[in-house]
């Protein structure tokens, strides 16, 4: 919301400068995004009057033209088309500046002399682009005055950020109340006299959707001329609000709307057929809107219509077939209050935002819808000419008031300082509500319509606070409990898990829970999770089924600048089924991409490839201790056939780890293999509680065995099987070595594993640790065919 310091300074008007009072609207929770000049510098402009223009003698397309500036006559070379004697404009004299450091000084133009300059409104910086031609002023304008003064262009623009909840103050009207509120003044609004009724003629309305639209103002201006010029200062105040001016139907519109945050919209009465019908939208029901966009209305919509079809999607944006052209002589104005519900969402689902919509969905005061279409009847018959009918009423106001009950014991036990009572009634009264006293410190406070935002207690007390000062609030320290934190030794700490991963390289992501349903499919296209029935934007439109495609997108991200060694780990939530069988998970979450060690003097080089982030994988496992932690080969639709597994606790499966499978990698334009794993959250940070054992003193014995087994054997099914038959007191092995090639069938490979025993109170003979050879080397020739290597 831009809004011009000199036009609010009109209602209300405190003894501070311009950053102090941006200040102060900020401290009242009203963030002031920025504060500019109306306007760029530039001086020695000043109001003139175009005595006589006669034809250049040596230029088809130059005039020239003697011009009274209050002071002098002068003589000035011009081309513009719409420049004409008797006209008010503004005169840029000789030494004057205008926007951009450009000086004005005499000039010849094709042998005719030239002292100064006719400014149009973009060298002035009135206007974005090139004018079409000079700025024409009113006829009222006084010959001679600055026009920077006259104009009243030593102005600031300060802009409001609001928040959502904040709707009443998108409106001149709006922050005015609130600077009253915080200075302790009255806020003075212009006279607002309606126009004279001087037509009988009624529009016929029907309103058939009370829920939408409680209350419906209608009314026919006849006579109107669209073409008439719309006044200077209102362009100015437009402008200066972030609007162009369009015709002075849409000025007055538009202007009303600043003014006091109620949208109005006008319709050419003679392109309605029959009467108004407020309504839902119909299947199979389209409108050509404003814009030129065709769009194909929803059930859920609400429209005005006529007994033709739809005119307008209510409270959004008008359609084509009524709009005002320049042929219209006959308006009809609405001035409507749509509940936030009825507008909420349908401007983004048809792909668009416009003002009344981003007014409406917020929630518009529904006690000033008559008086704004007063005050824009009296503007248009004022500027515009015709005759108006009278105002037709649909439906009523809600005079159901708001009542609050609030107590003093219940502001400090809040605020933690108690407020004098005489000052929370005069703080709730500025604030436009009505306060009754209810015993000892206690009131019951009726809440204004134009305050959406307030329904319960704490909203009044959050009011009290700021308007009170939050820098007048006492400073209290929360008290600390010294207390030593219990901590479950069963459980991994968050702190823990996160150090592990980082210390293995990685870095935490945080990234949305929405994605797009594109993502969704590509990566999971069997998951069924909610929809969100108004997102943000499609690529945000479905909650997510796992951490991938959140890791794969940030991962694009650092790509496409230049990070070309990517790791990556997140912990969040996944969400699986239907929303009355909702399942959220919360998961771990990992990524690796790109080289296997940074760049360094060492000129280490290779891809990352699955045996990484497997490892990675077993770091995190080892926080656990000894759990029954197995990687099972096994297929999953987001990873490679031949580079997956599932990983089991027991028999329960956890999780997955694996190489991104190739199609959604070509088609993401990714140039390198992606590995990824996930796992249940809950599972990774159980921990199995260590118990005391004494060391052994007495000596470990270990054998070495070479094997030869059929290359698709899995490590961990031969490791199984000698844990059977090994005996208790073997603690230890470890493969060392892989080897296929010279010496080995092809189809095969050669496994090297070293096997370690020791028992606790004695030393262990060959004897006992042969036969356990002897039996590992029997059963895995029974089970896997395997023999020795020679």
């Amino acid at each position: 919301m831009k809004v011009s310091e000199k036009w609010l300074r009109e209602w209300v008007s405190p003894a501070l400068d311009t950053q102090a009072l941006a200040d102060q609207i900020t401290m009242a929770g009203l963030e002031v995004d920025g504060i500019e000049p109306a306007c760029p510098a530039f001086s020695g402009v000043v109001v003139a009057h175009v005595v006589e223009v006669s034809p250049h003698p040596d230029a088809d397309k130059l005039n020239v033209c003697q011009v009274d500036t209050g002071s002098e006559r002068v003589q000035v070379v011009c081309g513009a088309r719409n420049i004409a004697s008797g006209q008010r404009i503004a005169f840029a004299t000789v030494g004057a500046v205008l926007p951009g450091d450009f000086k004005i000084k005499k000039a010849k133009l094709r042998g005719v002399e030239s002292r100064g300059m006719v400014c149009a409104a973009s060298e002035l910086g009135l206007e974005e682009g090139s004018s079409d031609g000079i700025l024409v002023l009113p006829e009222t304008a006084p010959v001679g005055e600055d026009f920077r003064t006259w104009l009243e262009l030593d102005d600031s623009v300060i802009e409001v950020d609001l928040t959502p909840n904040r709707g009443d103050c998108l409106s001149v009207r709006g922050i005015a109340r609130e600077v009253g509120v915080l200075n302790r003044l009255g806020v003075t609004a212009p006279e607002m006299a309606d126009a004279p009724t001087t037509l009988d003629e009624r529009p016929t309305v029907e309103l058939a959707a009370t829920d939408l639209c409680p209350h419906y103002l209608s009314r026919i201006v006849k006579g109107v001329d669209v073409s008439a010029p719309t006044p200077l200062w209102m362009q100015e105040r437009l402008r200066r609000a972030g609007l162009r001016s369009i015709d002075i139907v849409v000025d007055v519109t538009n202007y009303v709307l600043l003014e006091l945050g109620q949208p109005l919209h006008a319709f050419d009465f003679e392109a309605i057929s029959g009467g108004i019908q407020i309504r839902r939208a119909q299947a199979g029901e389209s409108l050509e809107l404003l814009g030129g966009q065709k769009v194909d209305l929803r059930d859920d919509t609400l429209i005005i219509a006529d007994d033709s079809g739809p005119l307008a999607i209510a409270g959004i944006m008008g359609g084509a077939s009524s709009g005002v052209t320049e042929n219209t002589a006959s308006v009809l104005l609405e001035a409507a209050f749509f509940t936030p519900l009825a507008i909420a969402g349908r401007a983004r689902s048809y792909g668009l935002h416009t003002d009344a919509s981003h007014r409406f969905e917020r929630g518009v005061d529904p006690g000033q819808t008559e008086q704004a279409m007063m005050r824009a009847s009296s503007l248009l018959v004022q500027y515009a000419g015709g005759q108006a009918g009278p105002i037709v009423s649909a439906g009523g106001r809600d005079e159901t008031a708001r009542v609050i009950e609030l107590s003093a014991e219940r502001i400090e036990r809040t605020l933690g300082v108690a407020l004098p009572e005489w000052e929370v009634v005069d703080i709730l009264t500025r604030l436009g509500m009505t306060v009754h006293a209810e015993g000892n410190a206690q009131w019951r406070v009726d809440v204004p319509s134009w305050r959406f935002d307030i329904s319960i207690d704490a909203d009044l007390i959050e009011e009290l606070a700021r308007v009170y000062g939050y820098n007048n609030m006492p400073v209290r320290h929360p008290a600390m409990d010294m207390a030593p934190v219990v901590r479950n030794e069963a459980i991994i700490s968050d702190r823990t898990l996160r150090d592990r991963l980082v210390d293995l390289g990685y870095q935490e992501a945080i990234t949305y829970s929405f994605i797009s349903s594109e993502l969704q499919h590509q990566f999971h296209p069997d998951a069924v999770s909610p929809e969100l029935l108004n997102p943000i934007s499609s690529d945000m439109a479905v909650m997510r089924s796992t951490l991938w495609p959140g890791l794969i997108k940030t991962l694009q991200h650092n790509l496409n600048r230049q990070q070309s060694r990517v790791r990556l780990f997140e912990i969040g939530q996944v969400f699986n089924g239907s929303l009355d069988a909702l399942s959220q998970d919360k998961r771990l979450g990992g990524l690796i991409y790109g080289s296997r060690h940074p760049e360094d003097w060492f000129n280490r080089s290779g891809e990352v490839d699955f045996f990484d982030i497997k490892a990675d994988v077993e770091a995190i496992m080892a926080l656990g201790g000894e759990r029954q932690w197995r990687f099972v080969q096994c297929e999953h639709s987001t990873l490679h056939p031949g580079q997956s597994a599932q990983i089991l606790d027991g028999e329960t499966p956890i999780g997955w780890v694996g190489a991104l499978h190739p199609s959604i990698t070509q088609a993401l334009g990714l140039k390198s293999n992606v590995f990824v794993f996930e796992l249940d959250y809950s599972s990774v940070t159980m921990r199995h509680v260590p118990s005391f054992e004494p060391l052994s003193r007495y000596p470990e014995v270990r054998r070495d065995l070479a094997i030869v087994v059929d290359e698709r054997v899995v490590l961990s099914d031969i490791t199984d099987a000698i844990a059977t038959v090994a005996g208790e007191w073997l603690v230890d092995w470890r493969l060392f070595d892989v080897y296929q090639g010279k010496g080995v069938e092809p189809g095969n490979k050669s496994l090297a594993i070293g096997l370690t025993w020791q028992h606790p109170s004695r030393t262990l003979n060959d004897d006992e640790v042969s036969q356990w050879v002897s039996a590992i080397v029997e059963t895995l020739e029974d089970r896997f065919e395997a023999s020795l290597r020679r």
